[in-house]
């Protein structure tokens, strides 16, 4: 069956929409269930054992092949012969409401690469480690703050969620109290769309965030700075390496996954230590467990509630013995595979000082998250402040309460609340 989205948005475009629950053609349908905390649905590893590949059916779009396994989402993610770009503005299988739109993050090579090189060098792990003293200092800036409030506190929104806004604020020259607006046009725009309708995403991405982006450049170009923005605005203006409307786009890219998926990831850590309590007394104890603690939070936390980030076979090829054929859509979740037994031993137990971990939490290949040194600095500065100057921290309310945002493509707590 299909329905327009004419219903909620105004537009005509006709899309494949099954009802939540009604498989078309005996694919069970996608996703398996509501996300729960940090929790995968148990469907997740039954079909991880049961094959390579699981046909589904998308909410949107028809249906899919999804990837379950370390070995095989890895495949996907790196060959190219599954293209991100193809997807651009088509009703290809998905989760989301809205269509794929143009950025680097739904782009192939070459267009990615060249893109890319433009900031690589500002998140290189020696140029990320020059940003350690600032961090640290916003870090203990907030918890002063935090701590004079009282003996209770959002953790989520007084901390979390201001270290990494604060950071790729003043990278880009973005304003800082400027974040009120720009966080909640990012919201609406990396929504699923259960929440809000079509034309309100679109507003926010292609309306609001350009405009408000377009403002910066201008003020670059007519006041350059020693900052992100202006490099991206001189290799415009002065070496035509990129377009206005790439310009646009690879800043507000830069702007939102910047501080959107580090900030719900902290949080989510955060829940994690704090309602497993003995995990948190563990590294107050022995704070030298911070580095590997982080990569095995990354490993279980999922980044998003379901899979995401369609591609598609541009030509026929198999993986891990199922063949795809050219025009197939194939779906990852890096979160299945970071807990595929094949690769680590006790998968869903939490091991604060497992050594083997060969995690995709920050993807792999030419799409392997850019600001991935930035995102660990930021996580070692704020969890390291929490546990030597708050060791006695706790949840102030049952992990169970914990609110969690219902409608986003990254998961994470509506708020958190915390006493000490």
């Amino acid at each position: 069956m299909t329905v327009t989205d004419q219903d909620t948005t105004g537009s005509s475009a006709t899309a494949a929409v099954p009802p939540p629950g009604c498989p078309m053609h005996g694919a069970p349908a996608y996703p398996f269930g509501e996300p729960v905390a940090t929790d995968l649905h148990p469907r997740y590893a039954e079909v991880r054992a049961e094959q390579a590949l699981t046909r589904v059916d998308m909410q949107y779009g028809g249906e899919a092949w999804l990837a379950t396994r370390h070995a095989d989402i890895k495949v996907v993610l790196a060959d190219p012969r599954f293209s991100r770009a193809a997807t651009v503005g088509k009703d290809v299988p998905r989760v989301r409401k809205a269509f794929e739109e143009q950025n680097i993050v739904s782009m192939d090579d070459p267009e990615h690469g060249r893109l890319r090189k433009l900031v690589a060098k500002a998140f290189t792990v020696r140029r990320v480690e020059l940003i350690r003293p600032r961090a640290q200092q916003i870090a203990d800036e907030l918890l002063d703050r935090l701590i004079a409030s009282g003996k209770t506190g959002d953790l989520a929104s007084q901390y979390a969620w201001m270290l990494p806004i604060t950071v790729i604020c003043e990278m880009l020259a973005v304003p800082l109290e400027d974040h009120y607006k720009f966080r909640g046009w990012i919201d609406t725009w990396l929504t699923i769309g259960n929440e809000h309708t079509l034309e309100e995403m679109n507003e926010a991405r292609f309306e609001k965030l350009p405009e408000y982006m377009g403002s910066l450049i201008a003020k670059r170009r007519a006041e350059p700075g020693d900052d992100l923005l202006s490099a991206l605005v001189a290799a415009r203006d002065e070496e035509d390496r990129l377009s206005e409307e790439e310009l646009i786009t690879m800043s507000i890219a830069l702007l939102a996954t910047g501080h959107h998926t580090t900030a719900n990831q902290l949080a989510n850590h955060l829940y994690i230590l704090l309602s497993q309590r003995e995990q948190w007394e563990r590294l107050v104890a022995e704070p030298e467990l911070l580095p590997t603690a982080i990569e095995e939070l990354l490993r279980v936390t999922p980044l998003s509630p379901y899979s995401e980030n369609t591609r598609i076979a541009v030509e026929d090829i198999e993986v891990g013995g199922q063949l795809v054929k050219a025009g197939e859509a194939v779906m990852i979740f890096p979160a299945v595979g970071n807990r595929d037994p094949r690769v680590f031993e006790a998968p869903e137990e939490l091991d604060l000082t497992r050594k083997h971990n060969p995690h995709i939490a920050f993807g792999h290949g030419i799409h392997h998250c850019l600001g991935a040194p930035l995102a660990r600095l930021e996580l070692q500065v704020a969890l390291g402040t929490l546990l030597r100057r708050l060791p006695s921290l706790e949840l102030a309310v049952p992990a169970e309460e914990v609110p969690w945002k219902s409608d986003h493509v990254v998961r994470g707590v509506a708020a958190l609340p915390v006493r000490w």
